[in-house]
Formats: C-alpha cells, sequence, structure tokens
C-alpha cells in the first residue's frame, strides 16, 4: 500500500547550478526547506508546482499518484507567493473564489467556501474589499485562504513572511502556525529566516548549494548543526575533528566533552560558554587555548568578541567585561570552556 503524503526527489539541471534533494512530508506535517540565497530552496518549491520540469530522474509522489508527469493545472496544489499576486481588480472574497470558479464549481458555491476560508482566517469584515485596501498582514491570510480554497493535498509557502515589517510578522507567523495546524495535507514552506523556519514547521530539511546537507526536528538541528551555515543560524560555534571517547581533537587542540564519539565528529559550544582571560588560568578543569581578538561588535544587550588562533571562536561578554578585560585587536587572550558545555557528536 503507497504511503499518503508526499514522496519527492527533486532534480532540476542548469548550466552553472546542479539541484538534487530528497524528501518526504507526511499529511498534516509541515516541512521547512531553509537555507542561504542560492541554495535552490525557489527552484525547488516551483518544481514541486509544476512551473520548472525535472530531470529523468527526479520524481514527486503524492498520495500515491505521480505528480511530475502532470501539468500545474492538474496537480491537487495550492500556493502563496512571497508577494501574494492577489488579483487587484477583485475583493478579497472574489481572489479566494477564484479557484474554486476555475475548477468548475458555480459562482454561489465559490463564494460560500470563499466566505467560510475568510472567516476562519479572521477576515470575514473584509470580504468586499480590495487588494489595497488590506494591510499587509491581511494580504498574507486572503493568500492562504486562496491557496486553501481549492482543497489542496500539497501546500506550497514561499516566503510568506517575508513581505511583512517585524511587527506585523511577530503577530502573523503565530496566526500562520494556528492555520497550518489546521491543515490535513502536507505542506512544505520555504524560508531563509530561521525563527520563521523553528516556529513554523515541524520538520526542517536544510538546503546548501542544491543538496540536503542536514534535516531533522527544530530542536535537533539547533542542538547538533551539521554545517557553519546552521551553526551561524543557531549562534553556536562548530568545528570538525576526530573523537576518541570523551575528547575530540580539533586541529591539533583537543577538547574535553561530556559525550563519547569516536572516529569523525563534530564539536559545539554557545558563545556565551566561552570565558576570556588576559592570563592563563591555574587549575582550570576547563577546554583552554591560546587566541588573539580580532574583533569586537555589539550583539544585542552584550558584546561579541571574534577570536582567532588555533580555530576561530566567537566569545559573548558584557560590556562590563569587555572594560575590565581591555580588550581590543591584536590583543592575545586565554578562552575556556567547560566540558559540560561542549557537546560532541558524530559526524
Amino acid at each position: 500500500m503507497t504511503a499518503p503524503g508526499l514522496s519527492a526527489r527533486l532534480v532540476v539541471t542548469r548550466p552553472a547550478f546542479r539541484l538534487d534533494v530528497s524528501f518526504d512530508v507526511v499529511p498534516g506535517e509541515v516541512v521547512a526547506l531553509l537555507g542561504p540565497n542560492g541554495a535552490g530552496k525557489t527552484t525547488a518549491l516551483r518544481a514541486l508546482a509544476g512551473l520548472i520540469g525535472l530531470a529523468a530522474e527526479g520524481h514527486i509522489t503524492l498520495d500515491g499518484r505521480p505528480l511530475h508527469t502532470e501539468p500545474p493545472d492538474r496537480r491537487p496544489i495550492g500556493m502563496v507567493f512571497q508577494d501574494y499576486l492577489l488579483f487587484p481588480h477583485l475583493s478579497a472574497l472574489d481572489n479566494v473564489a477564484f479557484g474554486p470558479r476555475c475548477r468548475g464549481a458555480s459562482k454561489a458555491e465559490a463564494r460560500r467556501v470563499a466566505a467560510g476560508l475568510l472567516e476562519r482566517v479572521g477576515l470575514a469584515a473584509q470580504a468586499g474589499a480590495k487588494p489595497r485596501r488590506l494591510s499587509g498582514g491581511q494580504a498574507q491570510r486572503v493568500a492562504l485562504a486562496r491557496a486553501l480554497a481549492v482543497r489542496p493535498r500539497l501546500l506550497l509557502l514561499d516566503e510568506p513572511l517575508a513581505a511583512l515589517d517585524a511587527h506585523t510578522r511577530l503577530e502573523i507567523r503565530s496566526q500562520l502556525r494556528r492555520h497550518l495546524a489546521g491543515f490535513d495535507g502536507a505542506t512544505v514552506l520555504v524560508t531563509h529566516d530561521p525563527l520563521d523556519a523553528m516556529v513554523l514547521a515541524d520538520r526542517l530539511v536544510v538546503v546548501e548549494d542544491g543538496a540536503v546537507v542536514q534535516q531533522g526536528g527544530p530542536a535537533e538541528v539547533a542542538r547538533r548543526p551539521r554545517t557553519d551555515y546552521v551553526a551561524r543560524l543557531v549562534g553556536l560555534n562548530l568545528y570538525r575533528g576526530s573523537g576518541d571517547g570523551a575528547r575530540v581533537k580539533v586541529g591539533e587542540l583537543p577538547f574535553s566533552t561530556i559525550e563519547q564519539v569516536d572516529g569523525p565528529a563534530f564539536v559545539a559550544f554557545s558563545p556565551a560558554a566561552v570565558a576570556l582571560y588576559r592570563t592563563r588560568p591555574d587549575g582550570s578543569p576547563r577546554n583552554l587555548w591560546q587566541a588573539a581578538v580580532e574583533g569586537v561588535e555589539r550583539h544585542g544587550d552584550n558584546v561579541r568578541v571574534h577570536l582567532g588562533g588555533p580555530i576561530a571562536a566567537f566569545v559573548d561578554i558584557t560590556p562590563a567585561a569587555l572594560a575590565d578585560l581591555d580588550l581590543s585587536p591584536g590583543r592575545q587572550v586565554w578562552a575556556a570552556v567547560k566540558a559540560t558545555e561542549t557537546h560532541a557528536y558524530p559526524a
């Protein structure tokens, strides 16, 4: 029996770029494709929608039905575009009713479906408004309602919060999470914003240079990043080395950890876990190395220190600590991290 939901291998070849990513999405699940600009996320979404053709080895199966051979208008897909693309001459109600009308519903039936969806997203009072009269958050919800109006089995969202200002984004993010939780099909979300991904998605698929480099639940990806890009997103220092029990050697620098790992391994720790000293501390059981200050910058309420040396590292300290240490570029310091703050896992 074929498993329900989405199963896809998306292979798109261009002269200077190749996308080859595989992932599954079960019904009711939200999967976020997360990655830097140019990684291939939007290409993947457009391939799912049928707007870009797949290479011969690619395939898309939805609820047991092959989709990659179907034209876009035959695919049971709803899509929310980054800039929403609402029809400017239609009211919110008729924007949402457009999909059902295209699929053969009567005007009355299409408007009934649209009215129900607008009420569901909290916009019943704006049913008669044209897009130019809607706020960014309202337009986003109309676009979501329009995508759901065709009763899709796959919902695609391309940077759905990118066009919103910071205050509106905070409000709409939580609303969107609730609306997605009520959708019983598969959802694929594309974003470069880690907060959007962490809040909205049940699972992350991290894409870099056209390939999947990591996937898993948000907490697992944040706790055990596998690339520098992911480590930067979640705010960790990340290194690759060789494990031998409770010790991982990164270059010539050994790190003691609380985890046991043998062979190729990652070591990760928070910038806030690093302590800095002007002189070598005595009798410390911590991982310890000498480094040079390469830069200092504000980081929220704290100060971020960039270290060079045997390993490059970010360190977060308070402004008071910065003054006490008298840090400036070029100064030599000692850096220390407790073994209990140093996490190791297989590479």
